[in-house]
């Protein structure tokens, strides 16, 4: 899905706090705008492909009518009572072909049973199952281990295992995300990137409560920008030793807001990211082998602010602009068979991306099938030549992860007057690796697999021509 927004609303935005104490009155949630429509084509715009809705945050106030809890929309004056929050963005994502994903705290500073052991984790599978039943297909559970109460506050020890069980059994084609076994937090919450992202990692990795202790523990603005410089390498063969025969698929998920905060403050109005830094995190992690999860928040009225729609809006030409950009070219390996040629590169692999366009990565027609060099080949490449010297700024590489991730580390090189210049390298590849440079005028870029574990498989490449 590449691509996929966050949207932070709720009890937190009436009230302009980022962490609710709980217990706030219900009468003071009204927003009387709300469009769930107009948040959905915003994310649209910028080429999101789902949004995942915080249904319920840490201080407990829940966007649905709970059968649970009182503490709800239900109890409020917005629609008379009667509405659902989580039904209107449900039902806008699918009517504008976004999937739909939900947030819902494991902390719950106004339930009373919250701290009791069994009888909260009944209470918490209750709303889970709600949610997962109620509102259609989900495409994610995202959850937390934020507690910020401290040692002296309530201590809830989540019984991540039996929360799974029943996502697995509700919506089994649903992802599990940061503290869950499928995709894996990055580690940060300022849209930082590590320099190689290996989907293959030790299962330790998924240990939900290691991911709750590095979880956000205090009110605190300073998290969503902190990086930490620990962890930068989880997937070399270095990190990987002593762990061979207990290795998961575990993918990196980048997560970030438009601004400061989570939640919409008036304060920070004049504080929202510009389209230059996003797609430059877009860049590292679409291009980096990870999915990007960038928060929206609504404003007290209901509604995403101008200035964040318009950034959304130029955000999303900026990314179907550089697709556009890829350079017809006639594409030549170094080994594999000719009918391998003619199926893997001059008939590009499609797949939906920006905006919703359905980027072929080469020229259209012929197969889909990914490439296969030959096993004994130590050095396998693709040579893409062009009718006449391009300037170049970019090259994606795509590996066939339904095999694996392979990829060790790749070169690539450009062909300027007959010399070859090395333009860029990498390590890992994965899903996608987009390596960008300084503009380069060649008539050929040659891309080389220099080491792997095992034979590559290669699903897609393709050149980027500089932006005018």
């Amino acid at each position: 899905m590449e691509f996929y927004g966050f949207i932070h609303f709720g009890m937190n935005t009436m009230t302009d706090r980022e962490w609710g104490e709980g217990h706030d009155d219900p009468a003071a949630f009204d927003p009387a705008g709300l469009d769930a429509d107009q948040w959905i084509t915003a994310l649209k715009s910028a080429g999101m492909t789902g949004v995942i809705l915080t249904c319920k945050h840490h201080d407990g106030f829940c966007l649905w009518p709970s059968d649970v809890t009182t503490y709800t929309v239900a109890s409020s004056p917005w629609r008379g009572g009667r509405g659902d929050v989580v039904a209107e963005v449900a039902d806008a994502a699918w009517r504008h072909g976004l999937r739909f994903g939900i947030y819902l705290s494991p902390w719950d500073r106004t339930e009373a049973s919250y701290g009791s052991g069994t009888a909260y984790d009944d209470f918490y599978v209750a709303q889970l199952t709600e949610l997962l039943t109620r509102y259609g297909p989900v495409f994610s559970v995202w959850l937390d281990g934020a507690n910020g109460e401290g040692p002296n506050g309530k201590r809830q020890v989540y019984d991540w295992e039996r929360y799974y069980a029943v996502v697995r059994e509700l919506q089994p084609d649903a992802v599990i995300s940061v503290c869950g076994p499928d995709v894996r937090w990055c580690g940060n919450e300022a849209g930082d990137t590590r320099p190689d992202e290996w989907s293959v990692v030790p299962r330790a990795l998924q240990d939900a409560e290691r991911i709750a202790d590095r979880s956000q523990q205090a009110d605190d603005g300073t998290f969503a920008r902190l990086v930490r410089s620990d962890d930068r390498d989880l997937g070399s063969r270095a990190a990987l030793a002593g762990h061979e025969d207990d290795l998961v698929w575990y993918p990196a998920e980048v997560n970030t807001s438009i601004r400061p905060g989570w939640f919409h403050h008036p304060a920070e109005d004049a504080a929202v990211r510009s389209v230059d830094e996003l797609f430059t995190i877009y860049l590292r992690a679409v291009g980096g082998n990870s999915g990007f999860l960038l928060n929206v928040p609504p404003d007290r009225d209901g509604r995403m602010p101008d200035t964040d729609v318009a950034v959304l809006e130029r955000l999303g030409r900026r990314i179907e602009d550089f697709w556009a950009r890829r350079i017809a070219a006639t594409a030549t390996v170094s080994s594999g068979t000719p009918g391998d040629v003619a199926t893997a590169w001059l008939g590009g692999a499609g797949f939906a991306g920006a905006a919703g366009l359905a980027r072929s990565l080469l020229a259209p027609g012929g197969g889909r099938e990914p490439w296969r060099p030959d096993d004994a080949d130590p050095r396998p490449g693709v040579t893409l030549a062009f009718a006449r010297p391009r300037s170049v700024e970019a090259v994606v590489v795509c590996e066939d992860i339904t095999q694996g991730q392979r990829i060790e580390h790749v070169v690539v090189r450009g062909r300027r007057a007959g010399r070859w210049t090395t333009l860029a390298a990498a390590n890992a590849v994965g899903y996608q690796r987009i390596l960008t440079f300084p503009p380069a005028e060649v008539d050929a870029v040659l891309v080389e697999v220099t080491e792997t574990r095992d034979t590559p498989v290669v699903a897609r490449v393709a050149a980027i021509e500089a932006a005018s």
